[in-house]
């Protein structure tokens, strides 16, 4: 198994650190820094009545809370914690550039606050499958009987997993790129770069630079930097890496793996990168079947799942273990329902393009449903990929219109319901509209390659609504 790394206890009495922000992550930050003699100040763009509550808790513990007023860095700031949402031209990180003061992200101090004999970290991003991946990997160590937790962008905090009274022997560790950008001494044991698509382009500026954060994962990795073979920009991001010697390039594929990749044959997935004599040998991890659901690009998460599992020293058994064990969450290519022969998907989560066209890859036919918050995407090349599978569409949401024109140009022959409502009884009209395009052995998925805040709270509510439309047809025949 992976050795452990030294970390170095920093003295941080005395020093005058401004947290930018408050919630899941500022608040731990402002205290785990108090607790070791901090000087801290939290800072915070908003001033409502929730923030106001959060802000008499630290204060009461004697930290300092500026409400209503995120730009201007408080005198005498030694170094700035930022929670991941705070975008890099935010004035008061321009001013604590110009005086020369470190900033950190809520990853970065959990960094260099980890005990001296720290677990190590197995790091995952991409633009997609990230919390999916982190939580199979989790699963596979677990089944090789480590003490393992599922933590990062996945809602355990980082802080709370290094800081905490229980002990690990690795952590799997689901990172964003925001997170990444303001993370630069991290070091992961292995890591993977799933995919990289367009995204998050208004935090990042360019998708150069939103590339080049993602690629920061696999600065200094030890063992094995995990590529996407069928992605040549995650391949390429290896080849810029800083690793340390002997670290080697780990590619997947869902086609048949060359020596050092891991990939498919006959419907095992197999290792060809961590076995003797890797050119002409490979070990059997588990079956296709093994991994639920069984689509493509599911089966390419279990595939860097069990890399990076591969590279910690975990044997083929808990490979296999660990992935029967699995279940995904929910709103994640989730079955729903049979009703008179169509079954019904649930991939809200399938917030853009990139996203959509792996759940659109897993199906045929379809009656697809689609539509919300564009954040700028355009749908051509998504309709182009997937005309072929369509049985039919159905529009919902503030956008849908970028929809209906990329089918018009692409797929004039599929037919389009345009549902011109944007309440959340939409989602009941459109399953209805699904069910009657569609034919026995037809899949009606929901993927909508939109974010969902034009009609609900997030993509749960969106899962939600779709789930509940689709019962109430299977015991009515009406949603």
């Amino acid at each position: 198994m992976g050795s452990r790394q030294v970390s170095e206890e920093l003295d941080w009495r005395g020093k005058r650190v401004t947290v930018a922000g408050l919630g899941v992550s500022g608040i731990p930050a402002a205290r785990a820094l108090a607790t070791r003699g901090a000087v801290v100040t939290v800072v915070n763009d908003g001033d409502d009545e929730r923030s106001r509550a959060q802000a008499a808790g630290l204060e009461a513990e004697g930290i300092a809370v500026r409400l209503g007023d995120g730009a201007t860095l408080p005198a005498g700031t030694e170094l700035v914690v930022t929670t991941p949402g705070w975008q890099p031209d935010k004035p008061l990180f321009t001013a604590a550039a110009e005086a020369g003061v470190e900033i950190w992200g809520d990853v970065e101090l959990a960094w260099r606050l980890r005990g001296p004999e720290a677990a190590p970290w197995l790091a995952i991003t991409g633009t997609n499958g990230k919390t999916t991946t982190t939580r199979m990997l989790a699963s596979i160590l677990e089944a090789a009987g480590l003490r393992t937790a599922a933590v990062g962008n996945i809602g355990v905090s980082l802080l709370d997993a290094v800081l905490g009274e229980e002990t690990y022997d690795v952590l799997a560790v689901e990172l964003s790129s925001y997170q990444l950008h303001w993370a630069p001494s991290v070091r992961a044991h292995s890591a993977a770069v799933l995919n990289l698509a367009p995204d998050h382009l208004d935090w990042h500026g360019s998708m150069e630079a939103y590339a080049a954060d993602k690629g920061r994962v696999y600065e200094g990795n030890r063992i094995a930097c995990v590529y996407n073979v069928a992605d040549k920009a995650t391949e390429d991001l290896v080849r810029e890496a800083d690793v340390e010697e002997g670290c080697r390039a780990i590619g997947f594929t869902l086609g048949t793996p060359g020596p050092s990749q891991l990939g498919v044959v006959e419907g095992i997935l197999v290792d060809r990168a961590f076995v003797e004599n890797r050119q002409k040998n490979a070990q059997e991890l588990a079956e296709v079947a093994d991994v639920q659901p069984p689509a493509p690009h599911n089966i390419a998460n279990a595939l860097a799942a069990a890399a990076l599992a591969r590279a910690f020293g975990v044997e083929p058994k808990a490979v296999r273990d660990g992935l029967r064990a699995f279940r995904p969450d929910p709103h994640r290519i989730e079955l729903v329902e049979e009703v008179e022969g169509v079954t019904y998907v649930d991939d809200s989560k399938a917030t853009n393009t990139h996203a959509a066209e792996a759940s659109l890859a897993a199906y045929d036919p379809i009656v697809w449903i689609a539509g919300g918050l564009a954040k700028g995407a355009t749908f051509d090349e998504l309709v182009q990929k997937s005309a072929k599978r369509l049985r039919g569409a159905v529009l919902i949401g503030a956008d849908r219109a970028l929809i209906r024109e990329a089918l018009a140009r692409h797929a004039p022959e599929v037919p389009v319901v345009d549902l011109d409502r944007t309440d959340t009884g939409a989602m009941s009209e459109a399953v209805r509209e699904a069910a009657r395009l569609a034919r026995p052995g037809d899949t009606v998925l929901l993927a909508p390659a939109c974010a969902s805040m034009d009609m609900f709270t997030n993509y749960t509510k969106r899962g939600e609504a779709f789930a509940d439309a689709v019962r109430a047809l299977a015991a009515t025949g009406d949603a």
